[in-house]
């Protein structure tokens, strides 16, 4: 019997184990009844446990050759599952969990809907780390971001004078949402596209946050032809720097000192 005395709230434990949560996100996790996680690794779900007692990983509802979204209302199952039981539930997600997690913002949408309580804390985020790690100030020139597959698919415009992001690079143009790797074709067609904005030669970054204290960041620096031939993972992100410098907009500016005038 669905109770409305259960409640949701979806928190970010960072990248890096026990040194990115926010003291409330800690605290919200050891006062749930039950804690659902998805960790980067299994050692921080391990520090995870160390919180709470009950903590239910949903790792395991990834299947290789399985519909991605087929896991992730799976996933979104067994956490309504312990809310509509009158549950103080907890969702630990890695990084941040309203950044590229479909779970956490499901999940809520659907506990909201039947009339549980339900809210976000956020969390250090993957970005937040590759600011730090590469010197990025996204206010300087601007900065671009895109799922890769999506950018692939659609229409999209490249500005070259800004970074440009692209995140889930090592399953770029997977249609089918059920593998966890990409393959050199793939790669070549998206080296293809980009190409239209930048030369073969331009120097891009593969970024990997860190996310163990004893580690460091992935920042291999090669050129945008190699990357067809490059070691990616689900958690590589692809940094294009800018290419070409500003475009000044002299109409623009002159109308702008004319009012200020």
């Amino acid at each position: 019997m669905t109770t409305t005395s259960g409640s949701l709230v979806c928190v970010g434990t960072g990248m890096m184990m026990a040194a990115h949560i926010t003291p409330i996100s800690q605290s919200y996790i050891q006062q749930a009844d039950v804690v659902f996680a998805l960790m980067s690794h299994g050692v921080v779900e391990k520090w995870l446990q160390s919180l709470h007692p009950d903590v239910r990983s949903l790792q395991p509802y990834y299947q290789e050759g399985q519909d991605r979204n087929q896991s992730y209302r799976q996933m979104v199952d067994a956490i309504l599952t312990e809310v509509r039981a009158g549950k103080k539930v907890v969702g630990a997600f890695y990084g941040h969990p309203g950044v590229f997690a479909q779970v956490p913002h499901q999940a809520m949408a659907q506990a909201r809907a039947e009339g549980f309580a339900a809210h976000m804390e956020p969390g250090v985020s993957a970005e937040d780390c590759l600011i730090a790690d590469l010197g990025i100030d996204p206010g300087r020139v601007g900065c671009q971001q895109y799922e890769t597959t999506q950018l692939m698919m659609f229409k999209r415009t490249i500005d070259p004078s800004a970074y440009l992001i692209l995140w889930q690079i090592g399953v770029a143009g997977d249609l089918s949402v059920a593998r966890f790797s990409t393959n050199q074709q793939r790669l070549a067609l998206l080296v293809e596209l980009l190409s239209e904005q930048y030369p073969p030669d331009h120097q891009v970054v593969l970024y990997e946050a860190c996310t163990l204290p004893v580690g460091k960041p992935r920042m291999d620096k090669i050129k945008l032809a190699e990357l067809p031939q490059a070691e990616l993972y689900l958690h590589t992100t692809l940094v294009i720097p800018p290419a070409v410098p500003l475009q000044v907009n002299e109409s623009m500016q002159s109308r702008l000192k004319a009012v200020l005038d």
